[in-house]
């Protein structure tokens, strides 16, 4: 189950919006927005570009992503 306060808590200490993250992972605004309410699952590709945007060390991914 993903970790949706931890997962804005890093976004912001990296200094993004959720928008420039969204840019970052490649999907809108709107995508995002369902992916952090679970409605829609992080990919693969998604969790491993968040890793490293985000500088998340192997721990804290799975917390964010795995619970």
């Amino acid at each position: 189950m993903l970790n949706k306060d931890l997962l804005v808590d890093k976004i912001k200490e990296n200094g993004m919006t959720l928008e420039a993250f969204a840019n970052e992972l490649g999907i809108n605004y709107t995508t995002l927005y369902r992916k952090l309410n679970g409605e829609s699952d992080f990919t693969r590709a998604e969790i491993q570009i968040s890793k490293n945007v985000l500088n998340l060390d192997l721990n804290t991914a799975d917390i964010i992503f795995f619970g």
